[in-house]
This record gives C-alpha cells, sequence and structure tokens, in this order.
C-alpha cells in the first residue's frame, strides 16, 4: 500500500471521468469511459466498475462524485438529471455499497464552486460565488463558510430573469440570465445581427473589430450584471469567481462585468470579481475534497 488516495468522478451525458487524487490534490492517474446506458439512464454499474479499475492496489479511502442537475447534496439524491436519465435516484447509497467505499455526491457547479471556495480563486473568504458560464448558467453560494445547496435547488443564477421583455429561455420562462449570458445566446444572437455563425469564442477575439460582437458581449455583460446585483444583495459575497467556458475570455469578461455591477451597487458589499484559479480542474479538485470529507479525513 502506497500513501492514501481518493477517486474524483464526473458524471456526465456523454462519458464519465475519474482520476486517483493524491492528499495535495494532485491527479496520479485518469480514466475516461462513455457513459453506460440502460433503458435511457446512465447505469452506476460501470461507474462503479471504473472507481475499482482506477483504485487498484491503492489505499483508496473515499469517492467524490460530481452530477449535473437538481442534486440534494446532503442526502445524496439526485432529484432530477435529464441528460443522465434520473429521477430522485439515491445515487450515494447504491453506489457507495456498489464501490464498497465511503462516498460524497454534489452539484457539479457546487462541487467546482467548493474548490474554487477552497484551494482556488476565492480561498480565505468565507462568504463568495462561484458563476459557471458556458452551455448553462449555474453558481456556487458560500455564506458564513457554508455552501448553500437547499436540497439541491440552490444556485440557478441563469434562470434569474433579467429581460422581462425578452426570449424564452428553454425553462418556459422570459427573459432568464441564460438567453442573453450563456454561450449559444452569444453565437444565436450574433447570428441574428449578422447572418454569420460564431462560437462565443470567436466573437470574444473579433470585440476589438467589430460592432456586432461588441453588442453581444456588452448585452451579456449587463445581464451578467444585473443578477449578480441580485445575487450580492442577497448573500453579500466578499468575491464573485467567474469560471466556465466563458471565462476563458480572462479580462475581457471580468473587468467589464466588475465596472457593470459597480455601478450598480449602493449600500452592498462590493465583491471583487474574478477569474476561476482552477479551470478545468475545478471539479475534480472539488470532487476530491469530497472524496476526503467522506473518508473523515482533511487533506
Amino acid at each position: 500500500m502506497g500513501e492514501r488516495a481518493v477517486v474524483a468522478v464526473d458524471v456526465g451525458g456523454t462519458s464519465v471521468k475519474a482520476a486517483l487524487v493524491s492528499p495535495d490534490l494532485t491527479p496520479l492517474r485518469a480514466l475516461r469511459r462513455p457513459s453506460s446506458r440502460v433503458g435511457g439512464a446512465v447505469a452506476l454499474g460501470p461507474i462503479a466498475e471504473l472507481v475499482r479499475e482506477l483504485a487498484g492496489d491503492a489505499d483508496v479511502v473515499g469517492v467524490g462524485v460530481a452530477v449535473p442537475g437538481i442534486v440534494d447534496d446532503a442526502t445524496g439524491v439526485v432529484r432530477a438529471a435529464v441528460n443522465l436519465g434520473w429521477t430522485d435516484l439515491p445515487l450515494r447509497d447504491e453506489l457507495a455499497a456498489a464501490c464498497g467505499l465511503p462516498l460524497r455526491v454534489g452539484h457539479d457547479v457546487r462541487t467546482g464552486g467548493l474548490a474554487e471556495f477552497t484551494v482556488g480563486a476565492a480561498a480565505g473568504a468565507r462568504n463568495a460565488l462561484f458563476v459557471a458560464i458556458g452551455t448553462g448558467i449555474a453558481a456556487a453560494v458560500q455564506v458564513d463558510g457554508r455552501l448553500v445547496a437547499a436540497g439541491g435547488y440552490a444556485g440557478e443564477i441563469g434562470h434569474v430573469v433579467v429581460d422581462p421583455a425578452g426570449d424564452t429561455c428553454g425553462c418556459g420562462t422570459v427573459g432568464c440570465l441564460e438567453t442573453l449570458a450563456a454561450a449559444p445566446a452569444l453565437a444565436r444572437r450574433y447570428a441574428a445581427l449578422t447572418g454569420v455563425e460564431r462560437t462565443a469564442e470567436e466573437i470574444c477575439a473579433l470585440l476589438p473589430d467589430d460592432p456586432a460582437a461588441r453588442r453581444v458581449w456588452a448585452d451579456m455583460v449587463e445581464a451578467m450584471a444585473t443578477a449578480l446585483h441580485t445575487a450580492c444583495t442577497l448573500f453579500g459575497p466578499e468575491a464573485v469567481v467567474l469560471g466556465g467556458g466563458l471565462s476563458e475570455a480572462g479580462a475581457a469578461l471580468t473587468g467589464p462585468v466588475a465596472e457593470a455591477l459597480g455601478r450598480r451597487l449602493t449600500f452592498q458589499r462590493r465583491p471583487s470579481v474574478v477569474r476561476a484559479a482552477l479551470g478545468q480542474d475545478a471539479g475534480r479538485a472539488g470532487a476530491a475534497l469530497m472524496a476526503w470529507d467522506a473518508a473523515g479525513i482533511s487533506p
């Protein structure tokens, strides 16, 4: 037996990623497998097999699993994960029994937020907000050093209404933040203005020279600032950490959002607005932190 380790798992609709992680959160080995389905739902057996394969003869003491959807972190029940085909699945108990190891389950964005709050861009801040901006938008909220989960329903900042006269969101509500600020919204709105299809990344690259790119980017920034104003009023974060694919824009995102948010704030605490420090590693690090917690060990 070598040094103790944990397994961090990220379950997606098309693939399951897992890593063997050391106490300092360094990945020692990683594997990725297609998500196996039975009757339309992602099967748990192959996930347990992946954990066992990855663990090998290592001294694995716990498992942390990040999943999308409505996830009750406290009970480990996945209330709804449409892309995985799961409804009211007691994932923690079933997967822990299959793996034979202590196990924790968490929402994927809260898992990334846990990492950013613990060892990332908001380390040391007891009150912080992590917002993942990509295909969708969701947040992790930490208040007085505790993650707010509300049975899995907290953090859906992408569905805060920022434009009551705007487009209809996929959730059925009119004017959600996602209709203006998610990556597909940027691409859709740019195509409507120009007739040209561009990705959000390409639109960002065009900002210096393209008025249409600047317009959709500015609308995104204002929408983000409006939603963050609400979050700051409710939760009083010291730091707002922007992550997800759109955070790759760096200062082109954080600078304008900080400025637009600052214009809206009056009596509220004024948070720093920073780019996520861990990038694509946040989910793995957060799942590993959950795994160490499941084992009752502080890494």
